[in-house]
């Protein structure tokens, strides 16, 4: 029997994971504000590599595995691994581009030749006509490639956008990451019990409220994605409810030699119910199958570590 008391027990773990928590915390401002000082495109190369050898190793190699086989039965083994290897390197390259976030976005409409960020004459036509319009707009992205960059685009095409995003466990960890995030993003309201009320606020207010969409969510609605049910996050559908206005998706594509091309898909029509609501299900499922497309055409840069499907 321990002769430690309960509460004591409880204290000395609590101090431990708060300790813990503040050792990790530091680790990440320091790596954040020490990669930094170094080339940007060596790093990401550098920091694929170590992710491709150390990815492998854990837990969610093989969630990534079960994840592919399930959403592509037809694909060899060796076609999944390859696929898994591509979202280790995505993964890592993502984290070094985390702290170049102010300078990753160096499109020049006039010369974009100069750039490394490719924009379809499409896209750009649908960014102006967005910022023009005068009407406010929903906008959904996925973790595909670098899940940071749509909001950057959104910015620097003078979008007045309001960004839904989910703080870091880590109070110092987080803080740095708003300071990085405010450079070149819009508003950002951070998840939670109050952000349906600010982004149905900001919509009525004429901004566009842009947010992440492909994650598993407990209570969400039931979707269908690569075929098999899952719950999504209806908050997109729900706003929407609330604020009927354009829908578009962005999706940033990662191309060789540290490229990326920015899409603005068109517009996508919500499904209404038999007395013209907007239905939140229907609508949900259009934006997934959106998503699907997008993961079809480049897996390997989406990530496939999270549990999908439960």
């Amino acid at each position: 029997m321990s002769l430690i008391p309960l509460r004591t027990k409880l204290v000395i773990r609590q101090k431990v994971k708060s300790f813990g928590s503040s050792a990790v915390g530091a680790l990440t401002v320091g790596m954040l504000k020490t990669t930094r000082y170094f080339d940007p495109q060596k790093t990401a190369d550098r920091f694929a590599r170590i992710a491709q050898w150390i990815g492998p190793k854990l837990r969610e190699q093989r969630i990534g595995r079960d994840n592919l086989t399930k959403a592509f039965p037809e694909k060899s083994p060796e076609e999944i691994e390859r696929i898994l290897a591509g979202v280790w390197d995505n993964l890592g390259r993502v984290g070094a581009e985390f702290a170049h976030l102010d300078k990753i976005w160096d499109f020049d409409e006039e010369h974009p030749e100069r750039s490394r960020i490719e924009l379809t004459p499409r896209t750009h036509e649908l960014f102006h006509q967005l910022r023009l319009d005068g009407k406010p707009a929903l906008i959904f992205a996925s973790h595909l490639a670098n899940w940071e960059m749509p909001a950057l685009a959104a910015v620097a095409h003078k979008l007045d956008t309001a960004i839904l995003y989910r703080r870091p466990n880590i109070a110092a960890a987080d803080r740095i990451i708003q300071e990085m995030r405010q450079v070149k993003m819009g508003t950002l309201i951070p998840a939670g019990r109050d952000a349906p009320l600010r982004l149905g606020q900001a919509l009525k207010n004429g901004q566009h409220v842009a947010m992440l969409v492909d994650q598993y969510l407990t209570g969400g609605v039931e979707v269908t994605f690569f075929g098999r049910k899952t719950r999504a996050n209806p908050m997109l559908a729900r706003l929407l409810r609330q604020v009927e206005c354009p829908v578009h998706g962005v999706r940033i594509i990662r191309l060789p030699g540290n490229r990326f091309r920015a899409e603005l898909s068109e517009e996508v029509k919500p499904v209404r119910t038999a007395d013209g609501q907007i239905d939140i299900q229907g609508t949900t499922q259009a934006v997934t199958d959106v998503v699907e497309s997008w993961v079809r055409e480049y897996p390997e840069q989406w990530l496939w570590l999270h549990r999908r499907w439960r």
